[in-house]
């Protein structure tokens, strides 16, 4: 019955007539020798990509069974986008995502010169006390003595501590750009703004219009500028450095498609940094993002829900006899369909030993290629050095003579453990490059392909995701509170935030007597030794 089931779909034209059924015959041997020819000529498979969905998705990995042993079509076919077809959609995504990149380029130079603005200013200003006298009554200015021309030295060196602290603090390379202000950052520029503003205001009116001639007090009220320049530099090392170090919050960090978990535990920050400091820990701690694992449940899914397809091969028009038949063979195929999903359990542990069994196996032959392959190496290693200095050859060209002798090996176990879209040959080559100028073992060689690294031991082109938006409910400004959820999101998958407050810990101090330990043994002299 199974038999005649499966058939059946290639005669499903055949119960209308007989003619049809002869056309039907010519087409399917047309449409045979046709899927024969684009065999031969095809090796990869198009897929349109859905709207809002990745060009590299979990989709990538389907074309695996088609392609062939040619280790450069195994690497382009699933990283690069020819294998994809671009929609509207994508098309429109692209020039949004190119859009706000040159958005936030702009924010970053815009904050970028306002902070250099207010830099100069800060650090010009005392220069300005000090040099307007001379430059409008220079002449009525009295002498400055000693201890005005030691107060030129402090306020030299002052400034220069205070240009390095700023440097130090202020002017490092961002590692992120934020979806809103920094409002401790906002606060102290206001705060810095509103200082130097007051000081040029009491400049202004008490020395300029009045034109004083105390030069050594000119100099003094410098000196308080730096000094207090000096003590808000200090209030922001406070706010910006040493607030968040104590932590209060354990953040656990799930991602959305294999359910990857991480703990940390951060102090008292808003939530668009406490996001930057999970983005941060997250290339470092989590293992790369691989859709191509996500596939198998997939396939296993839709395999189980097609079921067993029923076609009515008398067509429409058969009579009552055939009918009740075709029905009572539906029932039994239904019926069958329901069994084979009951014994899914089955199919997916013997599934998984099998897989098991064939990781295995092409694990225990790539060792075996490449400490052969390393033993030529050392060979040609010895070889060398009894020729002359100009026909050595070097790591580039030993790792591309050696490399055809395990490539076959490593593809077949990069493409079960389904890692081949996250290695190039190109890369493989340098890896085995920098290893040979190393003189590292096999095993080293071989971590970097038995066990998948963290996001960033891989390229950028890995990484799948340059900008992630961050989704609260609560403002993005705020800081973090007990209960609070937020996503970071990027094209392929989300990590989710939950927040928990660290409890407090109330300890209690117990004495015990030192008294209290001490015994008498006693011995009896009647017990047999």
């Amino acid at each position: 019955m199974d038999t005649e089931s499966t058939y059946s779909g290639y005669s499903y034209y055949s119960g209308r007539s007989r003619g049809s059924h002869r056309h039907g015959e010519r087409s399917r041997d047309r449409h045979k020798s046709r899927s024969k020819e684009s065999s031969r000529s095809e090796k990869s498979v198009t897929i349109n990509a859905p709207p809002a969905e990745p060009l590299l998705g979990d989709q990538s990995v389907r074309g695996e069974e088609v392609q062939d042993d040619n280790w450069g079509e195994t690497t382009t076919a699933v990283t690069g986008t020819s294998e994809h077809s671009l929609s509207q959609e994508d098309i429109v995504r692209i020039s949004k995502d190119l859009d706000d990149s040159v958005g936030l380029d702009c924010k970053r130079y815009l904050n970028v010169a306002l902070s250099v603005i207010l830099g100069l200013v800060v650090f010009l200003t005392p220069l300005a006390f000090l040099i307007l006298p001379h430059l409008l009554w220079a002449d009525r200015l009295t002498a400055c003595g000693t201890a005005c021309e030691g107060l030129f030295i402090s306020v030299a060196f002052k400034l220069l501590i205070l240009l390095l602290a700023v440097w130090a603090l202020f002017f490092r390379p961002p590692s992120a750009g934020l979806p809103r202000i920094f409002v401790f950052r906002a606060l102290l520029a206001t705060l810095v703004l509103l200082f130097v503003l007051s000081y040029w205001l009491f400049y202004g009116v008490r020395i300029l219009d009045s034109q004083d001639e105390d030069y050594q007090g000119i100099v003094q009220y410098a000196v308080s500028l730096v000094d207090a320049l000096l003590f808000i530099h200090y209030l922001a090392i406070v706010l910006l450095e040493l607030r968040q170090l104590q932590p209060f919050f354990s953040l656990c960090v799930t991602r959305s498609t294999d359910g990857a978990t991480q703990h940390y535990n951060l102090g008292q920050l808003s939530i668009q940094r406490a996001a930057v400091v999970i983005l941060e820990k997250y290339y470092k701690d989590f293992p790369v993002h691989n859709p191509a694992m996500l596939t198998a449940s997939k396939s296993r899914a839709a395999k189980h829900l097609a079921g067993l397809k029923v076609y009515n091969v008398d067509g429409p028009g058969g009579n009552n006899a055939a009918a009740g038949i075709a029905q009572s063979q539906s029932r039994a195929m239904i019926a069958a369909a329901a069994r084979r999903r009951d014994s899914s359990h089955n199919e997916l542990y013997y599934e998984e030993a099998e897989h098991e069994r064939r990781v295995r196996k092409r694990r225990a032959r790539l060792v075996v290629a490449v400490e052969e392959a390393f033993t030529h190496i050392r060979h040609m290693q010895e070889e060398e050095q009894k020729k002359a200095p100009g026909d050595v050859m070097d790591p580039r060209e030993a790792a591309q003579a050696i490399f055809p002798s395990m490539a076959r090996a490593l593809q077949k176990y990069l493409r079960t453990t389904r890692q081949q879209h996250l290695h190039s040959m190109e890369s493989i080559q340098q890896h085995l490059a920098f290893c040979i100028t190393n003189n590292m073992t096999p095993k080293a060689f071989l971590e970097s392909y038995l066990t998948t690294g963290p996001t960033l031991q891989y390229g950028k082109d890995r990484w799948l995701a340059r900008q992630w938006t961050l989704i609260s409910e609560a403002s993005v400004t705020s800081g973090l509170k007990d209960g609070a959820v937020f996503l970071l999101k990027c094209i392929d998958f989300s990590l989710v935030v939950i927040t928990k407050k660290i409890p407090y810990i109330q300890l209690a101090e117990e004495f015990i007597d030192p008294k209290s330990h001490k015994f008498v043994l006693r011995l009896q002299s009647e017990t047999s030794v």
